[in-house]
Formats: C-alpha cells, structure tokens, sequence
C-alpha cells in the first residue's frame, strides 16, 4: 500500500491538490462549500424526514404538513449556490486585500441573483421568482460572477475609482459609497450580457440557461451503452469542477428514462418478468447508488476511523445522509469539488459501478426497473419498488465493495495530507501560546 501511496503520480497529484489549494481564488471556493455545511445539513435532514414520512403514512407528498416540512429545504439546497456565492465573495475579498469584504459578498450576491433568477407573476397575479439556477446549477456560473465582480472592485480601489467621502464620515458610510461605483460597473457588464443572450436567443436563454444548453446540446445522442459510459463521466468531471453534471444530462436522459420504463411496464403487464427489456439509460443509476453522485457513501465509513479531524468530522455528518442518496455534506465538507486527489475515485467509482451493473444486466441478475419511483429513499429501497425483486436491493449494497476500493487508496493519501498539516498548525498553535 505504501507503494502506491508513494509513487511518482500520487506525490505529483499531491502536490498538484496543494499548490491549487494555495491559490487564493481556490481556497475561497473550497473554503466557501465548508462554510455552507449548515444550510446543506438542515436541508438534508428536512429532505429525509419528507422522504421518511410517506413510507410510514405519516403525510403524503404534496400535502400541506409535507410542504411545510419541505420549506427549510427549499431555502437552504434550493438556494445552495446563492449562500455559496455570498460565502466565497467575501472569503476573496478578503483574501486579495479589499477593505470591505461584507460589501464584496453583498455586491456579488446582487448580480448573481439578477442573472440567475427571473421576476415574475404566477397565474393568481402574486409575485413569483424563478429560482432554478439559485440552486446548484447555477453554481458554476456563480463562481465566474465571483470573480468578476471582486476583480472589478479591485480596479476601482487600485485606481481611486469611488465616491469620496468626507474622512469624518462612519466607516460603514464610506464603504456604502465606495461600494456603488464597482456595483454599476458589475451590473452593467453581467447584466448587459444577461439581455444580450435573450435578445439573441428570442427571450429563451440567459447566461445560466445558455450555459446549462450549451453543454447539454452535444449529449442527447449519446444514449448508447459506449453512450452512457460518456455521458456518465462526463456528468462526473462537471461536478469534479462545481457544474451541477447530473442536472445536465438529466435534462437529456429524463425523458427517455420514462419511456423505458413505462414501456417496460406495459411490458411486464403483458408478459411478466421475461418481456422486461434492458435499456442503456437504466445505467444512469450508478451515477450515485451508493451514497449519492460519485458513490461517496464508502468514503464517509471510512472517514470515521480517519486521522485528520475534519475527516472524521464530516464524515460522522454526512453518513446518515448519504445512506439516503444526499452527499452535500461529503461533497462540500471534504471538500471533493475541485480537489484533484479525491476527483479521480469519485469519477472512476461510477465507471466501476457502471460496469458492474452492465454485467448484472447481462446475465440477468438485475432485471429492469418497471415502476417509476422518483422520491428520495435509502439504499435499495427505490431499487425493490422499481422492480419488485430483492436481487435489485441487494446489489446496492454489494457495490459497497468495489467502491470502497476505489475510494480507500485516495482516502488514505488524503487522509495523510490533512492530517499531518492539522498537526503543523496544532504545533504553530502551541508554540505561540
């Protein structure tokens, strides 16, 4: 094991996951998705006990006990990117010398609201907003906004573009003013492109949706078994760099996933378990069978025994929840985006399970899904509704195995690294006392 811990690859990936963790834009962004664990953590509690209550007939989805229990989850993972992107402009600000970083954070999440949502009126004339890119598909895109409006204020202070105010002025006055020039320009630039694209596009796409249509354009042909295997890690790598993959090739695979299985229902109807029929979309399920996208739920077992505290701590979080198929935590407490050591397992174990699943395909030990389960459930139980069999269920539970061999290697190292650095700074701490 320490052969492969130590050969020349995995010392130059860790030293690449340490120069790229010193950047100072990186580290705002890693450091901005650890930040967000509360809101992600009571949204995914709120998220179980919705999924928990129709199994025991304690409310039904869509009732009004459901959604007012579904309400903290709206305004905490379906406004995800909103708080990441707040958290992040001042963690930036801050990091390249801007005096006021509240201000930052404030300027950013104004102009990433504009683009990312839509001002409407619903069909009872109340005032409704368009939420779907303050999510994590909009993410990515929010990163971008990041920048570019920090960079901006940045010019303006190296420049002495602002607003003066007498020095005898409140600080918070002066920093009101000297905010109101970068904020402009910001506007000007992210929102003049936000009407430029749906001037274009005939009032369809903005600068989220015409990004979201840009990657999933190229995707919907691909629905072969070589297809998927494309597609699938495609969706991987997206995630690996904060775009919300999943989303995207869903936007393609939902439709055909329906057909197949309303087709195989008809099928089943009329001919039983042998007219079922296997159809290459089905092996979207190993995107995140075990423990949500990228199968981490294996990295949060062995995260407990882990050295590094910040391991051990997320990984006590994010177990419960992953057994429900909502990695957050994991994915935002490790943090797995943009971390080059653990990107590599969370890639190659939905390769691996993909495989797995092809061959149980192939000599029949998982037939295809022919009910249509679409609510949030613990490992397995989806697969035995979809398809009444217990092989299906099993099987979930069987790719705990090569999973975990996928992830323990890139634990390890991890695990190494993050500890020994918790140890410098315990040091640094205890020489300066």
């Amino acid at each position: 094991m320490d052969g492969i811990f130590n050969n020349p690859i995995m010392i130059k990936l860790q030293e690449f996951g340490q120069k790229l963790g010193s950047n100072k834009f990186m580290a705002a962004l890693q450091g901005a998705m650890m930040s967000c664990m509360a809101p992600i953590m009571v949204g995914a509690i709120f998220s179980i006990i919705c999924a928990v209550g129709p199994m025991f007939g304690w409310f039904e989805n869509g009732d009004a006990i459901y959604n007012i229990l579904y309400a903290p989850y709206h305004f905490t993972m379906d406004l995800l990117s909103l708080w990441v992107v707040t958290l992040m402009a001042f963690q930036y600000a801050k990091a390249i010398g801007l005096k006021s970083p509240v201000m930052s954070a404030v300027q950013t999440t104004i102009v990433f609201a504009l683009i990312a949502s839509s001002w409407g009126v619903n069909e009872a004339g109340a005032s409704a907003i368009d939420v779907t890119y303050l999510g994590s598909s909009g993410m990515f895109v929010g990163f971008i906004i990041v920048f570019v409006v920090c960079q901006i204020e940045k010019f303006c202070v190296d420049h002495n573009v602002r607003i003066k105010m007498p020095d005898v002025c409140p600080p918070s006055l002066v920093n009101g003013f000297t905010a109101i020039l970068p904020l402009a320009f910001a506007i000007i630039l992210v929102y003049g492109l936000q009407i430029l694209i749906s001037t274009v596009s005939g009032g369809t796409l903005g600068i989220c949706s015409g990004f979201m249509a840009l990657l999933s354009a190229p995707l919907g042909a691909l629905t072969s078994v070589p297809g998927m295997f494309i597609l699938c890690t495609f969706a991987a790598i997206l995630w690996c760099f904060g775009i919300h993959g999943t989303m995207i090739i869903m936007s393609v695979l939902m439709p055909l996933m329906i057909q197949a299985t309303t087709a195989n229902a008809t099928a089943y109807a009329t001919g039983g378990v042998d007219a079922l029929v296997f159809y290459p979309v089905l092996l979207f399920g190993a995107m995140g069978m075990c423990g949500g996208s990228g199968n981490t739920l294996m990295l949060a077992v062995f995260g407990l025994r882990a050295k590094s505290e910040q391991i051990r701590a997320v990984s006590k979080i994010s177990l419960v929840p992953g057994w429900f198929g909502i990695n957050e935590p994991m994915t935002f407490g490790m943090p797995i985006m943009y971390n080059p050591i653990l990107c590599i397992p969370y890639i190659l174990s939905i390769i691996v399970v993909m495989i797995c699943m092809l061959i149980g395909y192939n000599t029949g030990f998982l037939i295809p899904g022919f009910v249509p389960i679409m609510s949030l459930m613990p490992m397995g139980f989806a697969r035995f509704f979809g398809t009444l069999s217990l092989r299906n269920a099993l099987f979930e539970y069987l790719m705990l195995i090569p999973t975990g061999l996928v992830w323990y290697p890139f634990f390890k190292i991890y695990d190494n690294q993050l500890a020994k650095k918790e140890a410098e700074q315990k040091a640094l701490e205890e020489a300066g006392e």
